[in-house]
């Protein structure tokens, strides 16, 4: 049940049966606490096992009001696999991948519109919208067409043609604009502003509403649960807008407050594209907050993100885990995702190719170690990308 939420920034509290957004205070993103004592009672006695097979075993830490249903498609307890010839390829003996691709709508987003969605419609929206370089809006548009909620979409022109078409089939009314992910966001905000509040438009955008981030943390604890109450050494995610990366560290934070889980935690691991690579710049400068690069469009479209409004965040954290943060080019990404297929079966998206690309370099500078236990996150269907497949047509 959730208690409150919290801004991350300056801790003021707000209201957490409201609508909410960002800070009052601050203009920084909230996080929700919840009463977790249900929680830990079903990790003690192993009733976790038995609960429904999606993100809502993990009901307590979600934000579904009392009495209600959650809206959702079955996302969630996607398989985690042990990738051995991959891995011997690096010297690397415990290599694993999270497979996001098994999630409804094909990616990771599910997660966070299920929780989002969820949390909209029981706080009265009528009317959903966000930008989004893809995936976001595609799994918006299934959830709020689960809730039989209107949804305003709004899409980079280079955002992958499945990802546009899949949007309009659930029926979003879909804008696309030309530019980056900020363009899109900046289209919304105009179109908001000439239609008027009396519209009742709810801006999902990643980190400034709360919920996103919690339906993304069950990431962190389904792995917890497939490593039998264990985590990896260390965690390699793709990371545009950073939720995904912010919702584990958030997961781990809510297992050690139930006395689950000790101080010790995985590193994060960023990966960006070096066509988008601010948290990159920033973190190896020191800086606490990045400064938005505009590069030329990456194959990655869910890496494309100048600036990530929560840059101040992830770079808290990744410091606080121990991790660090790398990008990889376009050639290196496209090189590992024929080399996944062809060692492994998987077709990884090119953000989750990333990582693989990037192993060599964490081997070489020490940030990964052989005998590690090692997860990468896939976070979406490679069979989304169409310019991926068309040299092997």
């Amino acid at each position: 049940m959730i208690a409150t939420l919290v801004c991350a920034s300056c801790a003021e509290r707000h209201d957490p049966w409201e609508l909410a957004t960002i800070c009052g205070s601050c203009g920084r993103s909230l996080s929700a606490r919840y009463v977790l004592d249900g929680l830990a009672a079903a990790f003690a006695s192993g009733e976790i096992h038995s609960r429904e097979r999606s993100i809502w075993r993990y009901r307590e830490a979600l934000p579904c009001s009392p009495g209600q249903a959650p809206v959702s498609l079955g996302e969630g307890l996607t398989p985690l696999l042990l990738l051995p010839r991959l891995g011997a390829r690096f010297g690397l003996r415990r290599l694993y991948v999270k497979d996001e691709s098994a999630n409804p709508t094909g990616s990771f987003k599910a997660r966070g519109m299920s929780a989002a969605v969820t949390a909209a419609r029981d706080r009265g929206a009528r009317v959903l919208t966000a930008p989004s370089a893809g995936n976001a809006a595609g799994a918006l548009s299934a959830y709020a067409a689960r809730a039989g909620l209107e949804a305003r979409v709004f899409l980079p022109e280079s955002a992958p043609p499945p990802n546009r078409a899949e949007c309009r089939l659930f029926g979003a009314e879909t804008a696309t604009v030309p530019g980056s992910i900020a363009d899109s966001a900046k289209a919304l905000a105009q179109a908001r502003e000439a239609t008027g509040d009396s519209a009742g438009w709810f801006d999902l955008s990643t980190l400034k509403e709360p919920y996103r981030l919690d339906g993304k943390k069950t990431m962190g604890y389904e792995l917890f649960e497939q490593f039998d109450r264990a985590l990896p050494d260390a965690i390699l995610y793709p990371t545009g807008g950073g939720t995904g990366l912010l919702g584990m560290m958030k997961a781990f934070d809510e297992l050690r407050s139930i006395g689950l889980l000790g101080d010790h935690g995985p590193r994060m691991i960023a990966v960006q594209s070096d066509r988008a690579d601010s948290i990159v710049r920033a973190f190896h400068a020191g800086a606490l907050e990045s400064e938005a690069v505009h590069g030329e469009p990456t194959i990655a479209s869910g890496l494309q993100v100048p600036r990530a409004f929560a840059d101040w965040w992830v770079l808290r954290e990744l410091r606080r885990s121990g991790g660090t943060a790398l990008a990889v080019s376009d050639e290196e990404l496209t090189a590992a995702i024929e080399l996944a297929a062809r060692v492994e079966g998987l077709l990884l998206c090119p953000e989750g190719a990333a990582l693989v690309a990037a192993l060599p370099r964490l081997l070489e500078s020490g940030a990964l170690e052989p005998d590690e236990r090692i997860v990468l996150f896939n976070t979406g269907s490679g069979y989304k990308y169409p310019q991926t497949l068309a040299a092997y047509l």
